[in-house]
């Protein structure tokens, strides 16, 4: 049963005891304010005060406090919740106070009764400091409380150190003081603004620019660096966060500019820096409009609809409204995933699982006769190198085979669009992985030739935290302390992130006429050492003291850096900078068929040479003998 001592308020419950005293206090301090209104007019002498005066200001006691408890109360004076006081209830309670002083002289008129002409100014003073010093005093009260219980149950804090010195670090501040659940302490602030620098935020010093980061951290023994500039662009945080993770302190960041607008700027806003923090560019823009176009109320079937990439281009296809999605696994864990997702994000999508090998000519039939798609990305691939190389005649299988399967069923049944995910490993491939995706981009564009599909590719290098990948095998080795295993120290990788790169692999689709293979724009290479180091110093260790670097050599088929184009190919421009498209490379197609058929027999017999048949395909493809 409700608690009749709480008086309900919005969603809080005020106490009524509280409600009462402080009722109490405005009375008391109404009487007070009579009397020393009229001692302060008279130079603090009671006997100079004239008796009329007296009489008059007892008499009005009464109307005095009915008409300021109504005025309180109208200004919510009485049911604000004071221990979170701020400067809306100090404007309340002066406008209330403001109103009280004014009825004085209109109290007296209608009386018909005479008081000094400075009386409502000193009434006024006396009122406010007796209201506001009852209300804003037990918000004093129970923060030195809460500081007072934050000292003696916490004998350890995180130290702290907020750069960025303006909204968003006054807020974060703000939450570490008043709270007693966090464990933090503010020690000094960062900000690059030279006008800032010596004041104090919220009693925090502001010590100066990015240069004194590291000086900083050892001053004031800094643990976590909090990082609250929301609308800092990514090419502004890199270089700050080079600096910052240098230091081995834990680093946090706030998201982004939309935390300031809508007023959500907490700690539990704070993410970890992430490795794509430090790729120096903002996120890739595309045109959701021409995706939007070709994708809705169409019929999308994503095959490998579980992995790192099939997955992407699920959650980001479905968001464009298509008539039908649908999700093609062998292995039912991953899709099994999407499925809950998309389901109760988008419980109104038409959503269709199923589970099945691209490998199977009859099943891919049976699934194209009844569901017809417009549009297939194919996504279901073997993709790791090391393993394809110990398991070649499966790569081909898989990626070469169940892409041929997938296509022909796709002719056969009346698809619109077929777009392949390839890689930069087909480029002048050194392993098996590659070279099978080389093939399947010839299968397509020969298949072109003779459909009324348009077969597509879209070319592109690592993405970031995809599965396989050496994000989060770098992420368990530093989790189990290390070694973390880097096979040379000069090779590079092309990255992307994973929303990215099917943002770009979906409109390039949009561009798509048949017979293309896209390139996308990878940006800047990077070293997969310099990749390792900062991952270590990210997560607060120091590199070669807290976690080693062990160097392994190339795996087998592993290149030391990987291309985009073949020479032959041409780049040719398209409507988004960050999306080419090469000239495709003519070949006999007859003889490329031919070899194919061959090639899939030795696969099937499991047989040796399956390396020599892929040379004859591919003849940039190299490998040991």
């Amino acid at each position: 049963m409700k608690d009749l001592n709480d008086v309900k308020v919005g969603i809080l419950q005020v106490p009524l005891t509280r409600i009462i005293m402080l009722i109490v206090c405005d009375i008391f301090g109404i009487l007070l304010a009579s009397v020393l209104s009229l001692y302060v007019r008279y130079d603090f002498q009671f006997l100079e005060i004239p008796q009329n005066f007296w009489y008059t200001a007892i008499g009005s006691i009464l109307p005095n406090i009915v008409i300021t408890l109504i005025i309180f109360h109208i200004f919510h004076l009485y049911n604000s919740v004071w221990r979170y006081a701020s400067d809306t209830e100090l404007v309340n309670c002066l406008i209330a106070v403001i109103m009280c002083a004014m009825m004085q002289p209109i109290l007296f008129w209608i009386e018909g009764v005479r008081m000094p002409s400075s009386y409502p100014l000193f009434y006024g003073f006396f009122l406010m400091l007796f209201s506001c010093g009852t209300r804003f005093g037990y918000r004093l009260l129970r923060a030195f409380q809460g500081f007072r219980l934050r000292e003696l149950g916490n004998k350890k804090k995180v130290t702290c150190m907020i750069i960025g010195g303006g909204a968003a670090g006054n807020a974060i501040i703000k939450e570490i003081t008043s709270s007693r659940y966090l464990n933090m302490r503010v020690a000094c602030v960062i900000d690059d603004n030279p006008g800032c620098q010596g004041k104090y935020l919220r009693g925090v010093p502001i010590v100066g620019g990015r240069d004194e980061i590291a000086a900083c951290v050892e001053r004031y023994g800094i643990d976590e660096i909090i990082i609250a500039i929301p609308s800092a662009s990514k090419a502004t945080l890199k270089p700050l966060l080079e600096i910052c993770k240098e230091t081995g302190c834990h680093i946090q960041i706030l998201p982004g500019m939309y935390q300031i607008i809508r007023g959500e700027v907490s700690v539990s806003q704070l993410r970890e820096v992430q490795i794509e923090d430090l790729l120096g560019r903002e996120p890739i823009a595309v045109n959701t409009e021409e995706i939007l176009d070709y994708v809705q109320n169409k019929t999308v079937l994503v095959t490998g609809a579980g992995g790192s990439i099939g997955s992407e281009l699920s959650r980001q296809i479905a968001t464009h409204r298509p008539k039908r999605l649908i999700l093609l696994d062998i292995y039912e864990n991953g899709v099994y995933e999407v499925q809950q997702e998309l389901q109760t994000k988008l419980p109104e999508l038409d959503l269709v699982v199923l589970i099945a090998s691209v490998r199977n000519t009859a099943r891919m039939n049976s699934i194209f006769k009844e569901y017809r798609p417009d549009i297939v990305y194919h996504a279901a691939a073997h993709k790791h190198v090391p393993l394809m190389e110990g398991s070649p005649n499966e790569a081909i299988k898989n990626n070469v085979l169940g892409t041929l399967k997938t296509a022909k069923a796709a002719d056969k049944y009346g698809t619109k669009r077929f777009v392949l995910i390839s890689t930069d490993k087909a480029v002048n491939p050194t392993n098996v992985m590659g070279a099978s995706k080389r093939i399947a981009e010839m299968m397509i564009q020969n298949l072109n030739q003779h459909s009324e599909t348009e077969y597509v590719a879209v070319r592109f290098g690592n993405v970031l935290g995809s599965s396989g990948s050496v994000v989060p095998l770098f992420k368990k080795q530093i989790e189990e302390g290390g070694p973390v295993t880097v096979t040379h120290p000069d090779i590079i990788r092309y990255f992307m992130t994973i929303p990215e790169a099917v943002s770009l692999v979906l409109q390039a689709g949009a561009y798509a006429r048949g017979g293309e293979i896209f390139v996308l724009d990878m940006g800047e290479p990077m070293k997969i050492l310099d990749l390792a180091k900062n991952m270590i110093k990210l997560s607060g260790y120091r590199v070669n003291e807290d976690i080693k670097i062990k160097f392994t050599g190339l795996r087998p088929g592993e290149k030391m850096y990987e291309e985009l184009l073949m020479k032959e190919e041409g780049l040719k421009e398209t409507a988004n900078k960050m999306i080419y498209i090469g000239k495709p490379i003519d070949f006999d197609g007859d003889c490329f068929e031919q070899q194919l058929q061959e090639l899939e027999q030795a696969s099937i017999e499991e047989a040796d040479n399956v390396r020599e048949l892929i040379k004859e395909l591919v003849p940039t493809y190299q490998y040991e003998k």
